[in-house]
C-alpha cells in the first residue's frame, strides 16, 4: 500500500478532487471536514473520514493517530481547508476576522504539528499548504483573508527551511480564483456579484480538478525535489 494521505477540508472543492485522484493512485486516506457526510459520501476505499475542526488539535491530533494506526506513517499533509469571507475593515465582523485567523492560520499550524515530529523522525514526508495568490498580493475587500494568506506564505517558507535537512518537503500552492465554495462564505451579496462578474469577465476561474493536478505534480517529484512553491490562475485572470 502506499503512503498515508491526510486532506483537510476533503468535503467539496479542491479537497474532494484531490481525495479521488490520491485514492485511484492507490493511496490510503483520512479526510478531514466539518460535514464528514460528504466525506463518507465519496465511498472512497481504505479511507477514514473524521468530522474535526482543524482548529482543535485535540481532536487533529487523536484522527492522525488513528488513520498513522490503521495505515501506517502520514507521507502527505495537504492543509487545504480554509475560509474566505470578504469585507472592508471599516464595517466587517470581527467575528469573520477571526473565523478566519482561527482556520486558514491556525488550522494550518495546528496540521504541521500532527505530523511534522514524525516526519522529521521518518527522515521524509511532504506537507502541501494550500494559500492563494492573495498570500502574494492584495485585492480589494481582501484585507483580512489577505493577512491569513500571506501568513501561509511566511509560516510554509519558514518551516521549509526548519524541515529541510530532515529531507521534509513544505509547498506552497497559491491559485487565483477557483469554482469552489469558498465564495459562498462571504455575507456581503454586493461582493459575491463582483466577484462572480469578475470570474465571468476572466472566461471562468480554474475548476478544482486543476489545483489537485498541481498538488499531484509537486508530489510525485522524487522527495529530493522540493518544489517551493506553485501559482496558477485561469490564463485571462487579471490581476
Amino acid at each position: 500500500m502506499k503512503g498515508l494521505v491526510v486532506i483537510t477540508g476533503a468535503s467539496s472543492g479542491i479537497g474532494e478532487a484531490l481525495a479521488k485522484k490520491m485514492s485511484e493512485l492507490g493511496h490510503p486516506l483520512l479526510l478531514i471536514a466539518r460535514r464528514v457526510e460528504k466525506l463518507q459520501a465519496l465511498k472512497l476505499p481504505n479511507t477514514l473520514c473524521a468530522k474535526v475542526d482543524v482548529t482543535d488539535c485535540t481532536s487533529f491530533q487523536e484522527a492522525v493517530n488513528l488513520a498513522v494506526q490503521t495505515y501506517g506513517p502520514v507521507d502527505l499533509l495537504v492543509n487545504n481547508a480554509g475560509v474566505m469571507l470578504l469585507g472592508q475593515i471599516n464595517n466587517q465582523s470581527t467575528a469573520e476576522w477571526k473565523t478566519m485567523y482561527d482556520v486558514n492560520v491556525l488550522g494550518l499550524l495546528n496540521g504541521m504539528q500532527t505530523v511534522l515530529s514524525a516526519m522529521k523522525s521518518q527522515n521524509t514526508g511532504t506537507i502541501v499548504n494550500i494559500s492563494s495568490i492573495a498570500g502574494r498580493k492584495t485585492f480589494a475587500n481582501h484585507a483580512a483573508y489577505c493577512g491569513t494568506k500571506f501568513a501561509v506564505h511566511a509560516i510554509s517558507e519558514n518551516v521549509r527551511e526548519e524541515v529541510a535537512e530532515s529531507n521534509v518537503r513544505v509547498i506552497t500552492v497559491a491559485p487565483g480564483a477557483v469554482e469552489t465554495e469558498l465564495l459562498s462564505h462571504t455575507t456581503s451579496t454586493d461582493i459575491i456579484t463582483g466577484y462572480e462578474s469578475w470570474k465571468e469577465d476572466m472566461g471562468g476561474a480554474l475548476e478544482p480538478n486543476d489545483v489537485a493536478n498541481a498538488i499531484l505534480f509537486a508530489y510525485s517529484q522524487p522527495q529530493h525535489v522540493c518544489i517551493r512553491e506553485i501559482v496558477l490562475a485561469a490564463t485571462k485572470q487579471q490581476p
